[in-house]
């Protein structure tokens, strides 16, 4: 077999290609290493088909080149005489090559080897310097294939959704992710943070063929846009207040006390996690330490016990048993009259419903939190993103769950 031969197999030529030329010639850049150029050709009287399969002449041909994966430390390219037929319907089209996607200046196996370095949570600048290509360009190659995924990405099935939102860095350009529950992955993404941002997700969900109606319950954090907006657009959807959200008010009340506390009393100083903490999370001295605290301040004391005792609605098991609890919780905050706890009463009586039904199904963002976090590792790793559109597929991405067709490489 001759090295002809040898690439011919190595890249998996069908007929009627077959490589004409291999060259390993000095590179033209500063560093003058070597290059290998593959040339490929087409056996001559060679019929191509066109779009409805009738085979069809050669109308005229271009030079094209396609960087591929490197030969050992040299980089590789492939050259060819690309063909453009005349088809049954008189249009001149240039036909597609089995090495490499229509419009690409990359063969298939970079490209595929490129999306396993993205995979392995590398950035795209320091993909950029390992593959010597411009980062501009591997962003082009991730988000075509990542877009492609998600067209195809089969999300008919889903009935119970989360909402929330994230922003590209702090403060700026709010997006807002949709997320199926129950495959735990991120279906849709979109701009703003607002009662329109539902809007939108509800219309590219039908988009895609999933009726508003299909949605049974929807998780959401206590946002009144959001909470507006689930119940405009998904009229049949019940809404689920996550409990980590309804934890952090409780957890804010509990502050407010402590801070209140605190600056009249010096001896609470550095205790903030001490009243914050879920008991079982301390340690012996910190248990100690908060019996001592809650008996020598009884505002605190009391705040204390209404935390603790709110934490217990997650324990129950049926609505009745939830809105039971929530009418004696209530009456003990009314008797204690602790005025951060009496605002958190109040959140509980406007989406008492949202909470209870919570605790009946236990749908909750918890997938969500998990998405969050990786989509925040991914900000850490890119120093932020200037670019939204970067952005929104590498949630994807990372977060989607995506079938990309491409060959598989370990890394």
């Amino acid at each position: 077999m001759n090295s002809e031969q040898l690439f011919a197999a190595a890249l998996g030529l069908p007929s009627p290609w077959n490589i004409k030329e291999v060259k390993l010639i000095e590179s033209e850049t500063k560093d003058k290493n070597k290059e290998l150029h593959i040339y490929i050709e087409y056996q001559k009287g060679s019929l191509f088909p066109d779009h409805t399969g009738q085979l069809c002449k050669i109308y005229d041909s271009a030079n094209r080149i396609w960087r591929h994966l490197n030969f050992f430390q040299h980089k590789c390219f492939i050259h060819c005489k690309l063909p453009r037929i005349k088809g049954s319907d008189g249009k001149v089209k240039t036909i597609e090559v089995p090495w490499a996607r229509a419009g690409s200046g990359f063969t298939l196996l970079f490209e595929a080897f490129v999306m396993s370095l993205i995979e392995s949570e590398s950035p795209i600048n320091k993909i950029a310097k390992v593959v010597q290509e411009d980062p501009h360009r591997i962003w082009t190659i991730f988000n075509y294939w990542t877009e492609k995924a998600v067209s195809n990405n089969d999300i008919s099935s889903v009935t119970n959704l989360g909402i929330d939102e994230t922003s590209k860095k702090k403060g700026h350009n709010y997006i807002t992710t949709a997320v199926d529950l129950d495959e735990k992955k991120v279906i849709n993404i979109v701009d703003g943070k607002d009662k329109n941002a539902v809007k939108q997700i509800k219309d590219n969900l039908e988009a895609k063929g999933v009726k508003a109606e299909q949605i049974e319950h929807a998780s959401i954090d206590l946002s009144k846009s959001f909470i507006s907006g689930i119940s405009e657009y998904f009229p049949k959807a019940q809404i689920h207040f996550d409990r980590f959200h309804v934890v952090q008010l409780l957890n804010k009340a509990m502050n407010e006390v402590r801070i209140q506390e605190r600056k009249e009393h010096k001896e609470l100083k550095g205790h903030k996690y001490t009243f914050l903490k879920n008991k079982n999370s301390l340690s012996d001295e910190k248990i100690n330490k908060l019996s001592e605290l809650i008996t020598l301040f009884p505002t605190l004391g009391e705040a204390y016990r209404l935390k603790e005792l709110f934490n217990d609605l997650w324990e129950m098991n049926t609505a009745e048993e939830a809105d039971s609890f929530i009418d004696i919780w209530l009456k003990e905050v009314e008797s204690k009259n602790i005025p951060a706890f009496n605002k958190f009463a109040t959140t509980v009586k406007i989406h008492r419903k949202g909470i209870i039904n919570y605790v009946e199904t236990k749908i909750n963002n918890g997938i969500l939190e998990s998405i969050n976090a990786k989509i925040q590792q991914a900000k850490r790793r890119a120093k932020g993103y200037r670019n939204l559109n970067n952005f929104k597929n590498m949630i994807y991405f990372l977060c989607g769950k995506l079938d990309f067709g491409l060959p598989r490489f370990s890394t």
